[in-house]
């Protein structure tokens, strides 16, 4: 790409961010409008993904008017996304347990059960809520943006820097520690890689969700700091700080950093046919449009006429000039007899 290309992608990333700005607080002044109870959550969230969706969608026909605008926003439902979407929901739940675990034996876990009624409606709310959260995050950090950027960046830098973007603005609400900075910053990476590999949200969905709903709601952790989603189980932590990632929950743990960094490598390995299949740019049409489909059809036919086959033409040899040899037609000339005379 040229300079000027790059700087064009790069100020669409910008106009894309600055979007989601937007779109962030107007979502959440439409569901504080409508409402303050147990709904206001889940609307939030799905107005900030219905806005989200929209304006990215709109950025790609302008400027990309010849690329689909469903892969410039990472949302195309193309065959298997259903198996996309559980394979990163697979690695996601994985990377809960393996940081779970070493506080279960390390440490201790004290988990407590609220069995009213309302609670199970709020785990129904919950979900919702999480599924179209993190499909907004991903739209915005994973999506049009991302695309962009990588354009104007390259893929390597790319990545790593909106990682270090999306770190920044996870723990922006949570008394950071060092851990937890570096946990959100691999787990960041995991999510580019995959959407980056796969040229879709697919896969980074289903980790980003899986990990999010594993670790609040089955099993009652926080979830960047204070913020929590157990309305049926709350579990505590006892232990060390570096293996329990104390208030912070597992997040901000040393385990939690080493099964980030883990995931990276997971998506990588997980996303090699992927990749294979459609980790590459799509083919813009330029030049004069031809159909190959129609083209391949006429060649078929005129291979496969039956045409009647051409008569055979006779040839007739004649002897080099110069070897001395008679000709056999001015032999006859000769032999012929002269007319007589009246």
């Amino acid at each position: 790409m040229t300079f000027a290309e790059r700087l064009r992608a790069l100020g669409w990333f910008l106009l894309g961010a600055a979007w989601f700005l937007c779109a962030d607080l107007v979502s959440f002044r439409a569901a504080n409008g409508i409402t303050e109870g147990d709904l206001q959550d889940p609307l939030d969230r799905v107005f900030l993904l219905f806005l989200l969706v929209l304006g990215y969608w709109a950025m790609a026909r302008v400027s990309q008017p010849r690329k689909s605008a469903a892969n410039a926003t990472g949302l195309a439902v193309r065959a298997g996304w259903g198996r996309e979407w559980a394979l990163g929901a697979a690695l996601g739940w994985g990377g809960v347990v393996a940081c779970v675990l070493p506080t279960a034996l390390i440490g201790g876990l004290v988990v407590r059960a609220f069995t009213d009624p309302h609670q199970f409606w709020m785990v129904a709310v919950d979900v919702v809520a999480l599924g179209a959260g993190t499909l907004a995050i991903e739209a915005a950090f994973r999506g049009y943006p991302f695309q962009r950027l990588t354009e104007a960046m390259g893929p390597a830098m790319g990545t790593l820097f909106m990682a270090a973007v999306y770190a920044l603005w996870w723990t922006r609400q949570a008394p950071v520690t060092a851990a937890m900075l570096l946990t959100a910053f691999l787990l960041g990476w995991a999510l580019a890689l995959g959407a980056l590999r796969t040229r879709a949200l697919w896969v980074s969905w289903g980790l980003h969700f899986a990990w999010a709903a594993a670790m609040g709601i089955l099993f009652g952790l926080p979830l960047a700091g204070p913020l929590s989603y157990s309305p049926v189980i709350v579990t505590n932590s006892q232990g060390p700080g570096w293996v329990t990632g104390g208030a912070q929950g597992p997040e901000s743990s040393l385990f939690g950093v080493l099964v980030a960094a883990a995931l990276a490598i997971a998506v990588t390995w997980a996303t090699s046919d992927l990749k294979y299949k459609y980790g590459f740019d799509d083919i813009v049409p330029g030049g004069v449009p031809v159909d190959l489909d129609a083209a391949a059809r006429r060649q078929h036919e005129a291979a496969m006429a039956s045409a009647a086959p051409a008569e055979p033409q006779l040839v007739q040899i004649m002897p080099a000039p110069g070897t001395g040899a008679v000709n056999p037609r001015e032999k006859r000339e000769e032999e012929k007899p002269e007319p007589e005379g009246p």
